[in-house]
């Protein structure tokens, strides 16, 4: 039985990498919307991604179908959150998502078969795991430079506001100027308005292409004070000055659960380590013959 699930699964992997290189040289014809995902990710899109999605390239409409429109919505959500890393968009991520999984079944089932267990786990987590740990690191690292870059922004906008020019122009003025992704989400929202979306709905957009709690509370403080009638600039200010008191509490707070994991860290590892450093040194001070001991 498992002479055949070896020869079962290689037979699907040879079949498999036929198929992606006759796929690869007849210039099979791409469905439109992975076409245009391919062009706009070609500059940025490694050499290993752009061939994985185009091995994929057939099986991306299937996923898609099975994901259902619900979680097709969040992921392309989670994709916006992210920046659309490396060129990624929802066409290539089910494109990946199909090469990955079909590669990890088959990894599963050689491992198994092969009587390592836990190789195959491995194995069937990357295969199910491996298209969203982008995503995942991209929506962490672009979370934490929209953080760090947004408080200063606020300073530099409400000292352009108040030198008396318009909050439309003066958004423009500073986002110009900086480079990152904030700059990028604040330019999307500005060629928004430009084409009729109002300005509340426009960095309603804002809030949701980012899972972070500081853009969360700017554009919620900016959208009260404009309701209330306060001045810009003051509301700005504010904004920023409770942004940075909140990343101070924030690195407190993990300040405090980092202190409990040094000190496990240290007692699990550098404690027995120092020991066995100490007695070792102690017994080869004191001359004792070792081998004899352990002969006797």
């Amino acid at each position: 039985m498992t002479a055949v699930l070896v020869a079962l699964a290689m037979g699907l992997a040879v079949f498999g990498a036929l198929a992606g290189i006759r796929t690869l040289r007849a210039g099979a014809p791409l469905p439109p919307d992975l076409v245009l995902a391919l062009e706009m990710g070609s500059t940025r899109v490694t050499a290993g991604g752009s061939a994985v999605d185009r091995l994929g390239m057939r099986f991306a409409p299937t996923v898609l179908r099975l994901m259902g429109p619900k979680a097709v919505d969040r992921k392309r959500r989670r994709i916006d959150q992210a920046g659309n890393p490396d060129g990624l968009t929802l066409d290539r991520y089910a494109a990946r998502r199909a090469v990955y999984g079909i590669f990890g079944v088959l990894m599963t089932l050689i491992f198994f078969s092969a009587g390592w267990p836990m190789l195959g786990l491995f194995a069937l987590a990357f295969g199910l795991l491996a298209a969203d740990a982008t995503i995942w690191q991209g929506i962490r690292a672009r979370k934490d430079v929209i953080e760090r870059t947004l408080p200063d922004f606020l300073d530099v906008l409400a000292v352009v506001v108040s030198a008396g020019l318009g909050f439309r122009q003066a958004l423009d003025r500073v986002s110009a100027r900086y480079e990152g992704p904030w700059a990028d989400e604040i330019r999307i929202t500005l060629r928004q308005m430009d084409m009729g979306v109002p300005r509340r709905q426009a960095f309603d957009e804002l809030r949701r292409r980012n899972d972070s709690e500081a853009v969360n509370q700017f554009v919620t403080a900016l959208q009260q004070g404009e309701e209330l009638g306060a001045p810009i600039a003051d509301t700005l200010i504010q904004i920023a000055d409770d942004m940075r008191r909140t990343d101070a509490q924030n690195a407190r707070r993990r300040a405090a659960k980092a202190i409990p994991k040094a000190t496990l860290a240290t007692l699990v590892f550098m404690v027995p380590a120092t020991m066995i450093i100490i007695v070792t040194g102690m017994i080869l001070g004191s001359g004792t013959d070792l081998m004899g001991v352990l002969g006797d």
